[in-house]
């Protein structure tokens, strides 16, 4: 036998890393996804490190585990994901064969700074630490030396040499916004796509699957929402919502967007599902008396994923661009907290006048929807044999 035989997630795999457009998507999700991970690191109005007689100490990290921020779910789960994923890259290069011993660090990893996150108590603090006075210490800051909130310009201040991108309308600095509002944007993104991916997919196995009455009624329902302009649907269910005072925060936009945003792949999942019930491996698994639901999720699952791996992609990019839509246009996330659709919102009086607003914020959203996109195809092509 030979074992240099290529599987086919391997030849995939080939195809994918040998695809210029993929990469290129996949170098526009990292641009994206790294600053926003280490965003603490990057703009940070407080000192990462003060050192000198008195000792080493971190002023920061109370606030890193403990963010002042209206939505500090958002920053406590990347700030937790740029600790962890590094510990999880190390556990696997040094006991890359010792599974029990890394997954036994992973876990404690794990554990431990679910701890800190957990009990940490958030303090209000407003100094401006950049104006104290640190004696014989030196104080060490970020390269973007100011928090997201924090006032440090002119409202509508244009490029210059302490805020590089500008400042907003009330004179923080847009750089530091910009990389906070990339957390935003990434996790209604992901979010939301996910859970469009857990109702369609779960919707469009059961359709598939158990066929007759069941699917054609519930398909001629998800029909009927499908007639509803997508992102009409979501101003509607946004306004109200607003109108019996419930607060647009990030939690409610990824569930708007995640139960607006399924319909489609319901339907790509009962035609894959359809497809695949009809060849002789599942009619013999149906006569052999397995469970439906085994069926469904250990065959039949498997040998769709590469579509719906492909729409998941194309629906992250989508979901991004429709949280900016909202939250220019006012119905998304609310002020203080960054985002992009707000940033362009904000210039929407003199578009050329605040020129660093209106570019900046739609440069990034380009770069991030474009990249999601060309990660999708690149994935279409590798998993599609008829492109080799």
């Amino acid at each position: 036998m030979n074992d240099n035989i290529d599987t086919p997630a391997l030849m995939a795999a080939k195809r994918f890393c040998s695809d210029k457009l993929a990469l290129a998507g996949i170098a526009g999700i990292l641009l994206i996804f790294l600053p926003a991970l280490y965003a603490p690191f990057i703009a940070n109005g407080r000192p990462l490190c003060v050192y000198g007689e008195s000792g080493v100490t971190f002023p920061f990290l109370r606030f890193f585990f403990a963010p002042e921020s209206s939505e500090s779910m958002v920053e406590k789960l990347f700030n937790f994901l740029s600790l962890y994923l590094p510990a999880v890259i190390c556990s696997y290069l040094l006991f890359r064969r010792k599974k029990i011993v890394r997954h036994t660090l992973n876990i404690l990893t794990a554990l431990l700074l679910f701890c800190g996150f957990f009990f940490a108590v958030p303090v209000m603090d407003k100094q401006d630490h950049r104006t104290l006075d640190y004696g014989s210490n030196k104080a060490f800051f970020a390269p973007i030396p100011y928090g997201p909130d924090e006032i440090a310009g002119v409202p509508y201040g244009a490029p210059d040499e302490k805020h590089i991108l500008g400042c907003d309308d009330v004179g923080r600095d847009l750089a530091a916004r910009m990389i906070y509002g990339a957390r935003v944007s990434l996790s209604v993104g992901l979010l939301s796509a996910t859970l469009a991916l857990g109702i369609g997919l779960g919707v469009g196995l059961c359709a598939g699957f158990f066929k007759g009455k069941f699917d054609l009624i519930v398909m001629r329902a998800v029909e009927i929402l499908l007639c509803f302009p997508s992102f009409l649907l979501l101003l509607i269910l946004m306004s109200m919502l607003g109108d019996y005072k419930i607060a647009q925060s990030i939690p409610l936009v990824i569930g708007v967007l995640g139960l607006t945003g399924w319909m489609n792949l319901a339907f790509l999942v009962r035609g894959e599902v359809l497809k695949e019930s009809s060849l002789p491996y599942i009619q013999s698994c149906v006569v052999s008396g397995i469970p439906g639901w085994k069926i469904m999720f250990r065959h039949l699952l498997p040998n769709i994923a590469a579509p719906v791996l492909i729409s998941f992609t194309f629906g992250v990019a989508g979901a991004i661009a429709g949280e900016s839509g909202l939250s220019f246009l006012g119905f998304g996330v609310q002020p203080p907290t960054a985002s992009w659709g707000n940033l362009l919102r904000q210039a929407f009086d003199n578009p050329l006048g605040y020129w660093h607003l209106t570019f900046y914020p739609g440069a990034v959203l380009f770069i991030s929807v474009l990249a999601f996109n060309f990660t999708g195809e690149g994935l279409r092509r590798a998993f599609d044999v008829k492109e080799v």
